[in-house]
């Protein structure tokens, strides 16, 4: 029964991949579509990160995350590297969570 199931998934998923080659190239190159395609990955991006940070199941959840994800906005924003951004809030955080 469950291989009905993933057979199904997988033709779903073909045709959805075959939709999205199937689109007229004028379409494609429409500047609203161009800024939507560009916007999307930011939104999922920040969507993921906010449930991440917090979420803990169904509620709602502020701890040592949220003052990870502060302390890496903020060395982003004076345009510190990523290793040192990473490095940083995970020691922010690791230092939150033990007191």
């Amino acid at each position: 029964m469950i291989w009905w199931a993933v057979i199904a998934a997988s033709l779903a998923c073909y045709g959805l991949k075959l939709a999205g080659l199937s689109v007229p190239d004028h379409v494609l190159e429409h500047p609203l579509t161009i800024r939507v395609a560009a916007l999307i990955p930011v939104g999922l991006l920040g969507a993921l990160i906010a449930v991440q940070v917090f979420a803990d199941g169904q509620s709602l959840v502020v701890d040592a995350r949220l003052v990870g994800v502060g302390v890496a906005v903020l060395l982003l924003l004076v345009r510190a590297p990523f290793l040192v951004v990473v490095g940083a809030a995970a020691l922010a955080a690791a230092l939150v969570r033990l007191l």
